[in-house]
């Protein structure tokens, strides 16, 4: 044996290696991998190549952006007609100071607008009857609303855009309308006119005419305010005056005096401001926060000038106009409570301004004492068409 000289741990090292050839030799490990190395070669050999095309001289070359290449355009090299980008503005913007009151797209006033002027300053010329404001019998009231018909003649289209605020002429013998638009466009309707000609708009703002009042001491001049501007359109002088400017959204105002010469406006931010057209410049004279986050209407007093109605978020509040400081805080008179979204608008009753009416984003109207700041009545939304109560309480 040849083994008998080698040591034990050798013996039985080489015996381990022998039982595993003779294991893996059973497997036939071998020729499986010597079959399977011979089916490759076949496959590839099997494999054709294909003949790449010839690269064509007359094929152009491809294009590549100068600019992601940083490269600039060689000079010589006509360049292509530019596109002409759309304006971003339809409507130029109006500039600053006063403006003629010519119609859209005019650059005179013609006989149709020369009419309609004329319209208005004569009905503004005739005063209204002195006969005091009465509360209207409800049931006289109802009849009235009732027997009103909605005829085709008195549909127009007065301004180009959405309808932001609106003013009726107080003449009892010709029915004058102004509208303003979210383009600043303003439109006069003729409605007594009864033909298409009695609708004429003119652009004295930039942005949305959120609020527009006829003077009530001169109806020949109209107030309008917008976004960034409050403006005067006089017809006696065929013009539009610019009274306040602001870089702060402006959203409501309302006269504190008879003669229209001061005004409380709004900002949508928060703060109030008084207004005198009296001043020179395009300034306010007073500008207070009252501690709203937004402020969407303020409303005078009909007797107690002094006195005005605040309405924005859930805030409704009563201030005096004596005593705005220009100090961070303005405590108000009275606070109206109860409402639990935002409020819309708030208005006093228009003969005493004994009472208070809100509209409230909950679907409600709310009817206050402001006496003794009670709720009288509210008023919600109904959900179905079916017949409402009617209030008989006397809201003057």
């Amino acid at each position: 044996d040849g083994y008998s000289q080698l040591s034990a741990y050798e013996r039985k090292r080489l015996k381990n290696i022998t039982e595993n050839a003779k294991f893996f030799a059973a497997l036939k490990l071998h020729e499986t991998a010597a079959r399977l190395n011979q089916l490759t070669t076949k496959r590839q050999a099997q494999v054709t190549k294909r003949n790449k095309p010839k690269k064509v001289e007359d094929e152009p070359a491809r294009r590549r952006s100068m600019r992601l290449l940083r490269v600039e355009p060689p000079l010589d090299i006509p360049l292509l007609d530019t596109f002409v980008r759309p304006e971003a503005e339809e409507y130029p913007q109006v500039p600053d100071g006063p403006l003629p009151m010519v119609p859209e797209n005019q650059t005179e006033s013609s006989k149709r607008t020369e009419a309609l002027l004329s319209t208005w300053m004569r009905i503004s010329e005739v005063k209204a009857d002195d006969a005091e404001w009465g509360t209207p019998d409800i049931k006289r009231y109802q009849e009235s609303l009732s027997s009103m018909v909605l005829k085709e003649e008195n549909i127009r289209k007065v301004v180009k855009s959405r309808v932001c605020s609106m003013a009726i002429h107080p003449s009892e013998s010709t029915v004058l309308v102004a509208a303003g638009d979210k383009f600043g466009h303003v439109g006069l309707w003729n409605v007594s006119c009864g033909t298409e000609e009695g609708a004429h708009v003119f652009i004295p703002h930039n942005f949305n005419v959120n609020c527009m009042h006829f003077s009530p001491c001169n109806p020949a001049h109209l107030l309008s305010l917008s976004n960034d501007a409050l403006r005067c359109g006089d017809v006696t002088r065929a013009v539009f005056d610019e009274i306040c400017k602001s870089e702060e959204d402006l959203s409501c105002f309302d006269f504190l005096e008879e003669n229209a010469c001061t005004a409380i406006v709004s900002h949508w931010s928060g703060p109030v401001a008084v207004v005198d057209r009296r001043t020179p410049g395009v300034s306010s004279e007073l500008s207070v926060d009252i501690g709203f986050r937004r402020t969407r209407t303020v409303h005078v007093h009909p007797v107690n000038k002094q006195y005005f109605l605040a309405a924005g978020s859930v805030d409704v509040c009563v201030f005096d106009v004596r005593y705005l400081r220009n100090a961070k805080e303005n405590k108000p008179l009275s606070s109206l409570t109860g409402h639990t979204k935002s409020v819309a608008s708030a208005y006093f009753s228009p003969v005493t301004g004994n009472r208070v009416v809100t509209v409230c984003a909950d679907d409600r109207l709310r009817i206050f004492k402001s006496k003794n700041i009670q709720v009288l009545l509210i008023f919600k939304k109904q959900t179905k068409s079916k017949p409402t109560k009617t209030a008989s309480q006397n809201l003057a």
